[in-house]
C-alpha cells in the first residue's frame, strides 16, 4: 500500500467517526474492510464468516464479534488458539477497519470501529506490558 493510500483510508475512517462523511464514503471505508477481510482472515474464517467446524471459530452471529470492541480487538492484535497476532502486521486502520466490516456483516448488527479505539489499545496494552516487565525486574 502506497503512502497516498494509506492517508485516504485514514482521513475517510476519522472522518465517518466524526460523522463528517457520506454513506457513500463510509461504503468506501467498509469495502477497505472487506478487502483486507479476504486478504488476512477469510482462508481460517471463510469468506462468509462461517469458520470451519473445530478449527476457527464463525464470525457471523458471534457474541464476541458483535460484543466489547476492546476484547475483540484485543484477540486480533495478540491472536487466540491457532490466530497469528496481527501487532505487527495491521495497522490501527486497517485493524478498525476489519473490525467494522466483520461487525456489520454475516447476522453481526454492532458499531462501527474508530482507528482511535485501537489506538488507544495498543497504548494501554504497552504501558501494561512495560509496568510487567519493570515489576518482574525488580524482584529477586
Amino acid at each position: 500500500m502506497n503512502a497516498s493510500n494509506f492517508y485516504h483510508r485514514a482521513l475517510v475512517t476519522s472522518l465517518l467517526v466524526t460523522g463528517l462523511v457520506s454513506t457513500a464514503a463510509f461504503a468506501q471505508s467498509e469495502s477497505v474492510g472487506g478487502t483486507l477481510f479476504q486478504g488476512k482472515c477469510a482462508a481460517c474464517h471463510q469468506a462468509q464468516g462461517q469458520g470451519i467446524d473445530g478449527a476457527f471459530p464463525a464470525l457471523s452471529n458471534n457474541k464476541l464479534v458483535q460484543g466489547d470492541t476492546m476484547a475483540l480487538a484485543g484477540v486480533v492484535l495478540r491472536g487466540r488458539g491457532g490466530m497469528p497476532s496481527f501487532q505487527a502486521s495491521l495497522n490501527d486502520v486497517e485493524v478498525a477497519s476489519i473490525l467494522t466490516f466483520i461487525r456489520s456483516h454475516w447476522g453481526n448488527q454492532a458499531d462501527s470501529v474508530a482507528s482511535a479505539e485501537i489506538a488507544n489499545l495498543r497504548l494501554s496494552v504497552a504501558a501494561k506490558e512495560n509496568v510487567d516487565r519493570a515489576q518482574s525486574s525488580t524482584q529477586y
